[in-house]
């Protein structure tokens, strides 16, 4: 199911809107086509979320802020600098996410591990947070947060300047919907594999932390059972 889903987030995500703002914008007419193109991505992530999966935990529901926020941009036609700032709101949310977490002491990577281990039960989950709590791994998940916070200020500019670079036709002439697709089809890429080598450093370091840690917590089978 993971493999499905990954390869729908793929090809929703990505290779249909690029099919459609490639092909038909000459059919439908680059406004249309560019709402379109836009829309789809964000239809998909929201009905997973609200009608499908209908899971609402900290994973979902930053999918689903970075969705709505797309959602509503789509309708703000703007080019040039705006353009480029428009393309970009999503790295901003992120750095307000991640940064945020850090200035209020929630990093917010505790949550995203928490999630992903699924503890099922009271006892499972008690045994997990007095792990978390050791200054050794909190340390590892602020640095972790720290990362990711690092990594949307980076990709953040880089897609900034490369919009600013690329698209510079008017919004609604075939032009800009062309280079538009330029920038795409290399952020999309370069952005998804690098926030996933970011993500997997982060819980890789998290992760040694916790092992590193069990000695200290003294864990029983239960704790284990949290980290297998």
């Amino acid at each position: 199911m993971r493999w499905l889903k990954l390869a729908l987030d793929i090809v929703i995500g990505a290779v249909i809107p690029i099919w459609l703002l490639e092909n038909m914008t000459e059919v439908w007419g680059s406004v249309p086509t560019y709402l379109v193109a836009a829309l789809i991505p964000v239809g998909y992530v929201l009905i997973d979320t609200f009608f499908i999966t209908r899971r609402f935990n900290v994973i979902t529901s930053f999918g689903a802020a970075g969705a709505l926020l797309r959602g509503a941009l789509a309708f703000w036609f703007v080019d040039g600098a705006l353009f480029a700032l428009k393309d970009s709101a999503g790295f901003v949310l992120n750095l307000l996410i991640f940064g945020g977490s850090l200035l209020i002491g929630r990093p917010v990577m505790r949550f995203f591990l928490v999630q992903a281990l699924g503890p099922d039960s009271a006892e499972k989950t008690q045994a997990l947070d007095d792990v978390l709590g050791l200054p050794t791994v909190v340390k590892a998940i602020v640095l972790a947060s720290v990362l990711l916070a690092a990594e949307a200020v980076i990709t953040g500019v880089v897609n900034y300047f490369l919009n600013l670079g690329i698209v510079v036709a008017p919004f609604g002439d075939g032009l800009f919907v062309k280079q538009g697709v330029q920038v795409i089809e290399f952020t999309w890429i370069a952005f998804t594999i690098c926030n996933f080598a970011v993500f997997g450093l982060g819980f890789t370091l998290i992760y040694r932390a916790l092992i590193a840690a069990l000695p200290e917590a003294g864990p029983d089978e239960k704790t284990l059972r949290c980290l297998s």
